[in-house]
């Protein structure tokens, strides 16, 4: 866990500055505030609405994330309205939130658009139990809420908009389908029966936090789309939680509220949620464990007992979310896994013919969109395997498969990378090799991904840079129909 945080990569430093300018967003949003006579409540109110701002909004143009950002109020102030005023209707305001939790997943069958105006309704419901919101205090809460996302959109697209600098980012579609065969259908079932079953469980814990289990299992299925990868976030979820939890007792309890160390820790737990999130969502929810211990302890209502509270919610909703996708319309890890796998090699064939057609002189062939769309797939595919790779797995022999089989697509890509990097070059040229080559990888793939008995033929690489690396994938492909075809009709990398 320590070795992921800190060794990850970070090109261009862009977890680094993604999570500097959330303590800027942030910050300038309680600022604002305060400016504006705000209360506790509604400054709290203000900070978690830029941090939903800046952390959902994922959309792969600037002029996208935009246009999200600016939806985000029209999503979540009617949802703050109907949870302050269902706060005395326990049966009604339990309904809804369910309701919520429901639509909030399926949206997500609408991109990354759709999952971010989902987490900021789902979050501006959980925020109003969290501050007992009532309709008294809406216009001070809807006035948090519009200027506290004004100014991160004035930080992120006026101040540090280092996205346009960027190309933009190729973000996969979900896997489609139609009915319950759609896996956002699916997880929109399961997360309203594990959030049915958290709300009730929750709240025979405590008639007060119950929302924690709620908010535990709408995060666990954040970002998953398996049963393999719903139970691995849950149980990184609580252990995450178990030590934010301690070090909250170390660091935020003998604070006693304090404003000055109060916001410090505040801005550090920002900044390593933001910096953490894209590499280990242990670190993440330590991170957030500990902002939420700040936040109660400004409130006036933190102690050791709290604490111990939040750890047994945290672990109803996991419990929750880990039942209900074991229960409910499961999807399993070797659906989804294969279906991931069976993408990035699609992409490897689609990166090779538009490199071949450059080669070539085709003036519009260029295969770096398809080369930046395959990192993104592989982070999928990464994503999908973590529960056959994970340390408690104790299947072995799935665990070494599923292992070399991210081994040899992370050296496609490899390949590819450098296969763009080739073809950019205007001197480069074609000829026979070349072209020959280039049809051995397609082939290759449609092999691996037709089901077919195709004999991937190796030959000896070549000095010219392009064969070099179509050799190279070459070989990554030879050897990739080994632990992909185990045995006859089994799955690629497990159930």
């Amino acid at each position: 866990m320590l070795k992921r945080v800190f060794t990850a990569a970070d090109p261009g430093r862009t977890r680094l500055r993604f999570a500097a300018r959330a303590v800027l967003g942030i910050g300038l949003a309680v600022v604002v505030c305060g400016l504006a006579g705000h209360s506790l409540t509604g400054t709290v109110t203000g900070g978690l609405a830029a941090l939903l701002a800046l952390f959902t909004v994922t959309d792969p143009t600037v002029r996208g994330q935009a246009v999200t950002t600016a939806l985000l109020p029209a999503v979540g102030l009617p949802v703050l309205a109907a949870a302050a005023g269902l706060q005395d209707h326990p049966v009604a305001r339990d309904l809804a939130f369910l309701a919520v939790v429901g639509l909030g997943v399926y949206a997500r069958r609408w991109g990354p658009r759709g999952h971010s105006l989902g987490v900021f309704a789902f979050m501006t419901y959980f925020a109003a139990q969290f501050l007992h919101a009532r309709t008294d205090r809406l216009p001070e809460l809807y006035a948090s809420v519009v200027l506290s996302v004004l100014a991160a959109a004035v930080v992120r697209f006026g101040l540090w908009c280092y996205e346009r600098r960027l190309p933009p980012a190729a973000v996969p579609a979900p896997p489609g389908g139609t009915g319950l065969a759609r896996v956002t259908t699916r997880q929109a079932v399961q997360a309203t029966a594990g959030a049915g079953f958290a709300l009730v469980v929750g709240q025979l814990v405590s008639g007060q936090r119950w929302y924690w289990a709620v908010g535990a299992t709408w995060w666990v299925f954040v970002n998953t789309a398996s049963r393999g990868e719903t139970l691995v976030r849950g149980f990184r979820r609580v252990l995450g939680t178990v030590i934010g939890i301690g070090l909250a007792l170390l660091l935020v309890v003998p604070v006693h509220g304090d404003a000055l160390p109060a916001a410090l820790i505040v801005a550090v737990s920002v900044f390593g949620i933001f910096y953490t999130a894209a590499v280990s969502y242990t670190w993440m929810m330590l991170w957030v464990t500990l902002l939420a211990a700040v936040l109660y302890g400004l409130l006036g209502v933190l102690d050791p007992g709290l604490l111990a509270l939040r750890l047994v919610e945290t672990g109803v909703g996991a419990l929750g979310a880990a039942l209900a996708v074991t229960l409910v319309l499961p999807v399993t890890t070797h659906r989804v896994t294969d279906a991931w796998i069976q993408r990035a090699l699609h992409c490897v064939h689609a990166c090779t013919a538009q490199a071949a057609a450059r080669l070539a002189g085709a003036p519009d062939a260029d295969p770096a969109p398809k080369a930046a769309e395959l990192e993104q797939l592989l982070a999928r595919v990464r994503l999908s395997v973590a529960p056959l790779v994970h340390p408690l797995n104790p299947m072995r022999g799935r665990k070494r498969r599923a292992r070399r089989v991210l081994a040899l697509l992370d050296d496609c890509a490899r390949e590819i990378r450098g296969l763009v990097a080739v073809v950019a070059d205007p001197e480069a040229s074609q000829d026979a090799r070349l072209a020959a080559a280039c049809r051995r990888v397609e082939v290759a793939v449609e092999a691996l991904t037709g089901g077919r008995d195709v004999a991937v033929r190796t030959v000896a690489a070549g000095t010219e840079p392009a064969l070099a690396h179509l050799h190279g994938l070459e070989r990554a492909l030879a050897e990739l129909a080994a632990p992909l075809r185990a045995s006859s009709g089994s799955p690629l990398v497990g159930a």
